[in-house]
């Protein structure tokens, strides 16, 4: 299972930093700001110094360091649990979740803060701007709870 979740971070972290390479050096969206795409979808570009949805956001030169640093205590921790994962579905939601925290860190780590540009809107509202890794890591999560909660139990009898 090892392999298979590792293999699984390893595309999703490819994946993520490819992406914001392309919209930073390509597409330059820091100079543009924001390109409509779709009536419900926008590349807008935000630098995101917090966590999830902005959260703990601080500008002092030790945060962006700080952040990294929790989130690599994360990953080690996510990285046992992977090697020990008892079946399938929980290493590729490892994986996901892996991936995606280790895309964040190298965000974090290069430019102080981390590259988000997707921007989901409908009927005037609009869901926080997000990227590939932050899209890994919720259905990763997604996924693991899902499977926790639908999972058959060992033991359990039908019906009862």
């Amino acid at each position: 299972m090892l392999r298979l979740g590792l293999a699984l971070a390893a595309v999703v972290l490819i994946l993520d930093q490819a992406t914001k390479w392309w919209i930073l050096e390509v597409v330059r969206l820091p100079e543009l700001g924001q390109i409509v795409v779709t009536p419900f979808m926008n590349l807008t570009m935000v630098w995101n110094r917090g966590v999830t949805f902005g959260l703990l956001a601080g500008d002092a030169w030790w945060h962006p360091w700080a952040l990294a640093a929790i989130a690599l205590a994360v990953v080690a921790a996510l990285t046992v649990w992977l090697a020990r994962a008892p079946d399938r579905w929980t290493a590729l939601a490892i994986g996901l979740v892996l991936g995606g925290a280790i895309g964040n860190v190298i965000d974090r780590v290069r430019f102080g803060a981390v590259v988000d540009f997707v921007d989901l809107h409908a009927f005037g509202w609009h869901w926080y701007v997000f990227n590939v890794a932050d899209s890994a890591i919720v259905t990763g999560v997604i996924l693991l709870l899902a499977h926790a909660l639908l999972r058959p139990q060992p033991g359990a009898r039908e019906g009862a």
